[in-house]
């Protein structure tokens, strides 16, 4: 465990004050020398953290058969095909159900309609369904996404990624930004050379600086 990530941590949970609500803590990043106008340098990353959210995290599955049987255990929400068009013409209520559900999965065959019907509004929330391979089951795929955080630039070079809450272990929440921090860099240019600053803080209190190795 990286003891310098683990102070500030310990810092940002400490001398922020108690809130009547669980506050989320994150992390902000801060890139440089990334051009953001090309989509391709962009972040967009899911990272399975090692000690979750600390917080329920909503998965909804567009399944029929024996894919919808085996996911109503572990799902939150069990979409069956025909409610995709019916989807598709309430569009209130496809925007809703795109804003309670934090990750989409669905059956391989059903992804192409999904694409054309819901993409509209899925897409642009980065909540495109992920597909779950024929005769799969889809309760482990579930598990690790009630674990997986989202870290996603778009054009901005500031981001912010939810790490835990206030109720886990500062130890807990170190670890979850190690592993934050070892895929974005993975997947930057330079690495860390590429990050101008990185901040902890809680929903409502103050930020605190990281040093960035």
């Amino acid at each position: 465990m990286d003891k310098a990530i683990y102070e500030v941590v310990k810092k940002a949970l400490e001398e922020s004050r108690k809130r009547n609500f669980l506050e989320s803590v994150e992390i902000a990043i801060n890139l440089k020398y990334v051009d953001l106008a090309d989509p391709k340098k962009r972040i967009n990353e899911e990272i399975a953290l090692p000690h979750g959210r600390g917080k329920e995290i909503k998965v909804a599955v567009f399944a029929s058969g024996d894919t919808a049987y085996r996911a109503k255990n572990s799902a939150d929400l069990v979409i069956p095909p025909e409610e995709i068009d019916k989807l598709a013409e309430d569009k209130r209520r496809a925007k809703k159900l795109a804003n309670t559900y934090d990750y989409f999965l669905a059956e391989s065959a059903l992804m192409t309609k999904i694409g054309k019907v819901l993409g509209v509004v899925l897409g642009p929330r980065g909540k495109m369904p992920k597909p779950i391979p024929p005769g799969s089951d889809p309760t482990q795929i579930i598990s690790n996404l009630k674990r997986t955080v989202r870290a996603r630039s778009r054009e901005k070079r500031t981001f912010h990624v939810p790490v835990g809450t206030r109720a886990m272990k500062p130890e807990e929440i170190t670890e979850n930004i190690e592993e934050v921090l070892k895929k974005i860099t993975s997947k930057l240019e330079k690495g860390t050379g590429n990050i101008e600053s990185i901040y902890v803080k809680t929903t409502m209190g103050s930020a605190y600086r990281l040093e960035v190795k």
